[in-house]
């Protein structure tokens, strides 16, 4: 790939998705473009490449931006806030919630590890609820990678990464040489792609937010536009998880650190977010 080549894709990730590339990276930039190019039937990058330019056709131009924001995921990613969401949040939630459904979302659920791992302790927690309904939302930007988390297949190495045994065995069936999340806890979830730095406004509030590395990864503009957003999204008193090391300080007013909890936010009821 040229310098211009890999200042186009850096480009059209970041006015598409507010993805930041480093258009240095020359060997992961050709990695996650070569499969594009085969599924595409271009023989090598470069002709890739010249149909961008030729063609500036919108779903090739979308299926490498996708390609370039895919991020790593596991299941119980970092425990510390699953923990929280577990112990704190959730039964909290529930003893306010006066008869109305909760609504979790998974903001950026990658192949499914996330919005699964919340399921599986959802449904450990309901034998203490009161008859709360708990709505589970999983988006992504990428259609190929939502086909998998809707799929519910795992490979060994997918599954022995972050899942304990128990859960292993109580959520899934063998299904070959992978693993399969039981139907019940497929049907937990309601799928949708979502692009964050587009309107969410028609998505209705949330009580639980998980958007985890995304921030990280994205340009300074899209940062702020990504946590007004989900702040607006959040009911008041409703929670936002982060990445660890992942922060919302000086970037909106709307959200406040859960001491103690780092990469954990909640929406503050007195501070409006303007649209």
């Amino acid at each position: 790939m040229t310098p211009q080549d890999r200042e186009l894709i850096a480009g059209l990730c970041a006015a598409r998705a507010g993805f930041h590339v480093d258009a240095s990276k020359a060997y992961l930039l050709e990695s996650r473009l070569a499969p594009v190019a085969r599924r595409e039937d271009y023989p090598t990058i470069p002709e890739l490449m010249e149909a961008l330019r030729r063609t500036r056709d919108e779903r090739l131009i979308w299926a490498v931006v996708e390609a370039m924001v895919g991020g790593e995921s596991s299941f119980f990613r970092d425990g510390a806030p699953y923990e929280a969401f577990a112990e704190e949040v959730l039964p909290k939630l529930c003893e306010r919630a006066g008869g109305r459904p909760l609504r979790i979302w998974s903001a950026a659920c990658g192949t499914g590890q996330e919005i699964y791992s919340l399921a599986m302790l959802v449904e450990e927690a309901e034998a203490r609820m009161s008859g709360e309904r708990i709505e589970l939302f999983g988006s992504d930007l990428s259609e190929r990678a939502l086909e998998k988390a809707r799929s519910g297949l795992y490979t060994q190495f997918e599954v022995q990464r972050g899942l304990p045994i128990r859960m292993l065995v109580r959520h899934f069936d063998k299904d070959g040489e992978m693993w399969s999340i039981l139907p019940r806890l497929r049907q937990m979830v309601r799928w949708r792609r979502i692009n964050l730095l587009a309107d969410l406004s028609q998505l209705g509030a949330f009580d639980v937010i998980f958007c985890r590395y995304v921030l990280s990864n994205a340009t300074e503009p899209a940062r702020r536009r990504i946590l007004d957003s989900l702040a607006r999204a959040l009911v008041p008193g409703g929670y936002l998880f982060l990445g660890q090391a992942e922060c919302a300080e000086g970037l909106t007013e709307a959200l406040a650190t859960v001491e103690g909890r780092p990469g954990l936010y909640v929406r503050q009821p007195a501070v409006r977010v303007a649209a």
